[in-house]
């Protein structure tokens, strides 16, 4: 959530940088409608202090001996007004709060211009894309060959864009997540299986609710909801706290499946594992200082960059367009990695900046100095491993015109296989 007393002084400021995002259109409402209550809030208390007044009047008239028609008359005038100030105040509130909440956050001044994933700024590209003498084949015809995995049992079972892996597929998944959790671990990670249900607060506070509400699982009868990222529970785990300076930075490692609807996905990307319901991803996620966030978020990114180089994949960093960043980021890198049956590089990683986005909605502070006051940590995300998509890569990026695919030899100490196929 946006600083409002940041949106008061400097509104101008606000709005060029969330005109950006083509977000800056209700501002002047937001303003208008706090004036508003900034206004309400004095004749509201005058009135109340004019009703005990008149109040007191009665009683006192009423010890006299004396009928205090007057009195009377003005608390029943000073109770409706009252009431009808009340309702306006509430009504003020509740607008000026739904528009603050649909709020995204302000973007970087580095983050590149536009409004689609067309306009994000390619940053480098690493390692030799495949030359291949053969055709090769997609990720579901290599699995599919070896009885790895299975989508139309999948589909009978639990509907469309599941699957089963299986045999040496599922295998390789286990090593990919213990690497990945290692990785991460070495470079101060507290590795964290986290909760897969969570409350609505939770969701609100990390911004996924309430413009991705279409994206989520719900559970109305208990109220919960299935998380599409770890990063969900993880923030809330210093929810409502005042963290003191020496305990940031908290660098978590999360570990979970995920649950996604992908409203509105459609065409080739729902072919195989690309884009499912369901999905496994190692999450990175830390609370650090304001001044400290920008040096994590590149330090993320290299971490997500050190996973890929060593599973040998081809990719490229991204930097995205403002129009393209989710609401809580005020940056963001995707790493894409070459998916050869496309043709083009596909998002495999992503890292976002959200600054004290997400910690105003959380109620996460912490004390810069034992007597000082409290104030907003930044929060940052990014995925270390999101496992089906690292599946594809590798089974395309490695495969050989037999079908079999050779894996990066170190993943056999993490219980992969040495070939599939």
């Amino acid at each position: 959530m946006l600083d409002l007393k940041l949106i008061r002084s400097e509104p101008e400021r606000v709005k060029t940088a969330l005109a950006r995002r083509g977000a800056a259109d209700s501002i002047d409402e937001l303003l208008a409608l706090d004036q508003r209550r900034r206004e309400l809030l004095p004749e509201i208390e005058g009135a109340r202090s004019s009703r005990k007044k008149a109040s007191d009047r009665i009683g006192a008239a009423k010890q006299a001996g004396q009928e205090p028609t007057e009195a009377i008359e003005a608390v029943r005038e000073l109770k409706v007004r009252l009431e009808q100030l009340e309702a306006e105040l509430a009504e003020v509130e509740s607008k000026r709060d739904r528009i603050a909440e649909s709020l995204p956050n302000l973007p970087d001044p580095a983050s590149p211009d536009g409004l689609t994933d067309e306009d994000a700024e390619l940053v480098r590209e690493v390692g030799e894309v495949p030359r291949f003498d053969f055709e090769p084949k997609d990720h579901l015809e290599l699995a599919e060959a070896g009885n790895l995995i299975e989508t139309e049992a999948a589909a009978a079972a639990s509907g469309a864009r599941f699957a089963y892996l299986k045999g040496d597929l599922a295998m390789l998944e286990f090593a990919l997540v213990r690497f990945a959790m290692e990785t991460i671990r070495e470079q101060g990670y507290e590795p964290v299986v986290p909760p897969v249900l969570v409350r609505e607060e939770a969701l609100f506070g990390t911004g996924m609710l309430p413009g991705d509400r279409d994206q989520i699982y719900e559970i109305p009868k208990d109220e919960l909801f299935l998380a599409g990222t770890s990063e969900v529970p993880l923030a809330a785990l210093h929810a409502d706290s005042i963290l003191e300076a020496d305990q940031l930075p908290i660098r978590y490692g999360g570990f979970s499946t995920c649950f996604r609807r992908e409203a509105g996905a459609a065409g080739r990307d729902t072919r195989g594992i690309f884009r499912v319901h369901q999905f496994d991803k190692v999450e990175m996620f830390s609370f650090v200082r304001p001044d400290e966030a920008t040096a994590e978020h590149e330090r993320i990114l290299a971490i997500e960059e050190q996973i890929l180089t060593r599973l040998e994949l081809p990719y490229r960093v991204v930097d995205i367009a403002v129009g393209d960043l989710g609401a809580p980021a005020a940056r963001k890198f995707d790493c894409e990695a070459w998916i050869p049956s496309q043709g083009r590089y596909r998002e495999l990683t992503s890292c976002s900046n959200t600054t004290d986005f997400q910690a105003r909605r959380l109620g996460c502070r912490y004390r810069p100095e034992p007597e000082a006051p409290p104030e907003f940590v930044n929060t940052l995300n990014g995925t270390a491993l999101a496992v089906g998509r690292a599946l594809i890569a590798l089974l395309e990026n490695h495969q050989r015109e037999d079908g079999s695919v050779v894996l990066p030899g170190f993943l056999r100490d993490y219980g992969a296989p040495v070939e599939i196929g």
